[in-house]
């Protein structure tokens, strides 16, 4: 199931004060310190393309893979506006993460904006994680963030509601969390209403969004489980020692040989 299947036409929207760069340049440096001279990234669940775009514009060949055609159809129409000299490091493929096989290794793995929290079964961790080492080479790089239990369980998610406009239409989402703690996942439940203004017709949907939090030790073993060491968990974008405020996380694993 595609969970973003109808709310893809608004995700670019939704989410137009998130700061890619700033984002993309975190995770660069993070790269280019554990392999320096790192020049591929291999993007899972790379959305509509936004960190892609980034890299690719930060002179790495970049292939953004997402299992949502929606995504992916948002994603390619950001390639074909970009330079041509971008566009040429830079391509889109629709495939699940667990089934991906494609035919070149990367420098750099990445999985952003809690792609990894989507995987609530291990079954599913291990295998975006099996993908993730597959696709690696030599001394390779495995980046990605995620939700962090100590802060979850500190701070827990409440409703929340936000309002855009997006031109002719106005946008309301309602996200409504439903803890379950053991599972270690938030279920998001998020209701959508779109009001056109001129007509002040209103069209309603849902969607549903299972979310996992995890833990160090967790993160470690699957890591361990499936060819990498365990270099880096860290607070996302600043760098500190997380703790139980600490929401979001990323962690650094690199290919073992």
């Amino acid at each position: 199931m595609n969970p973003f299947e109808k709310s893809a036409d608004f995700y670019d929207e939704l989410y137009a004060g998130k700061d890619y760069a700033a984002e993309a340049d975190y995770v660069h440096a993070l790269v280019q310190e554990h392999l320096p001279g790192a020049r591929s990234v291999l993007d899972l669940g790379c959305g509509t393309g936004r960190h892609a775009i980034k890299f690719a514009e930060k002179g790495y060949t970049v292939v953004g893979v997402d299992r949502s055609p929606e995504m992916i159809a948002r994603a390619r129409d950001h390639r074909e506006r970009l330079l041509p000299e971008i566009r040429e490091r830079l391509r889109f493929e629709r495939c699940a993460i667990r089934d991906l096989r494609l035919d070149n290794r990367f420098d750099a793995v990445v999985s952003l904006f809690h792609v990894i929290s989507y995987q609530t079964s291990n079954d599913d961790l291990i295998a975006a994680f099996t993908s993730a080492k597959t696709h690696l080479g030599e001394n390779g790089v495995f980046i990605f963030d995620c939700w962090y239990g100590p802060g979850v369980l500190t701070d827990p998610p409440t409703v929340r509601t936000k309002t855009l406009d997006t031109g002719p239409d106005r946008l309301t989402r309602v996200a409504e969390p439903m803890m379950r703690v053991n599972d270690n996942t938030v279920e998001l439940n998020l209701r959508f209403e779109l009001l056109d203004k001129s007509s002040q017709r209103c069209s309603k949907f849902g969607e549903v969004h299972r979310m996992r939090y995890f833990f160090a030790p967790e993160l470690s073993l699957a890591l361990q489980m499936t060819g990498f060491d365990f270099v880096i968990l860290a607070e996302w974008m600043t760098g500190r020692v997380p703790d139980r405020t600490t929401w979001s996380i990323s962690v650094v694993a690199q290919s073992q040989a």
